[in-house]
């Protein structure tokens, strides 16, 4: 008798679990046949964030069969376009292309209107990079030394990045911090930006990644000082590391993810993983960030959210440590 109600009540349990999954699995079926998905690109165009969207996107309409509609909603280092997108309807069809301010702006940014880690989930974490401090081809910095040297001068010395809260504004503040060094911060709105006054001269130097930076330093129009990886960058064999500089241990490497809002049907999220992990592995699509300087990463949602919960957590250490405020 014990056994039937064991058996009676197993099969009541597999019921009410078929009942909850059903929907999920009608709705992963039916994604993404409704309408255009939207990848929220939280960066202006020009910049590293825009580029990669622009990049995946017409494959992964291919893969997916469905129009794939680009829009840049930018400001507060990227954490306007992630607002927009943690509110979004939570149905497949709204995405965040983000950078890794994204694992920063929780410790930097006061009254985010979101929580970084419980309204958005990781859909993939696309890859990794090395950023790049250049300077413009006729600068008086040619070497990574005579800007640690300006740095201990009085003047002190000025540079720009993708916007206050960015990883390159917090490896420098970092760098300045261990080096005892005078450095002035130049928020600028993102990657296009900051190249165009970069290659000017207006700025005098610039941090960023080596997607946004390279094109600039193959045409000879900026020259690269140093990278923030922990060994040398394969594009830039002949630049060095900020730790082989004098900074041992330094390191400081640029990011970029896609999110959706967090209640999105985890199947959906899977499936939407599952058409970008082969969209950036395909031979051509890798092959073309990896000529920017990206190192594929893909990988599940799992480990994607782990990697951005690690960058939060080390980033926010280090805005406190070293005081750092948005401009």
């Amino acid at each position: 008798m014990n056994l039937k109600r064991h058996s009676l009540r197993t099969l009541v349990i597999l019921a009410a679990l078929s009942c909850l999954t059903a929907p999920l699995a009608a709705v992963a079926q039916s994604w993404p046949g409704k309408q255009p998905i939207k990848l929220v690109v939280v960066f202006p165009p020009g910049g590293s964030v825009d580029a990669v969207a622009r990049m995946l996107a017409p494959h992964l309409q291919q893969e997916l069969g469905q129009n794939i509609i680009i829009e840049n909603k930018t400001g507060a280092s990227g954490s306007i376009g992630a607002a927009a997108v943690a509110a979004a309807p939570a149905d497949g069809y709204t995405y965040a292309v983000v950078f890794d301010t994204h694992g920063v702006n929780p410790s930097l940014i006061p009254n985010l209107p979101f929580d970084s880690r419980k309204d958005l989930s990781t859909v993939i974490v696309l890859g990794t990079a090395p950023m790049v401090l250049a300077t413009h081809a006729k600068s008086e910095f040619k070497t990574f030394a005579d800007v640690i040297n300006a740095g201990k001068s009085a003047k002190g010395a000025s540079y720009g990045s993708v916007g206050s809260g960015s990883l390159g504004h917090l490896a420098m503040a970092l760098l300045g911090k261990h080096g005892s060094l005078s450095f002035t911060h130049i928020p600028y709105k993102g990657g296009g930006p900051l190249m165009n006054d970069a290659i000017a001269g207006h700025v005098p130097l610039a941090i960023g990644s080596i997607a946004v930076v390279k094109s600039h330093l193959d045409s000879g129009r900026l020259r690269a000082l140093a990278v923030t990886n922990s060994t040398r960058a394969p594009q830039l064999p002949d630049v060095p590391t900020v730790a082989e500089s004098g900074f041992a241990g330094f390191e400081a490497p640029a990011w970029w993810a896609i999110l959706a809002p967090a209640k999105t049907p985890p199947a959906v999220v899977q499936r939407m993983n599952e058409a970008i992990n082969k969209v950036i592995k395909s031979p051509e699509v890798a092959k073309r960030l990896e000529s920017q300087g990206i190192d594929v990463l893909g990988g599940t949602p799992q480990s994607g959210q782990a990697f951005i919960e690690r960058q939060m957590d080390i980033w926010a250490k280090v805005v406190k440590d070293n005081n750092i405020k948005p401009d």
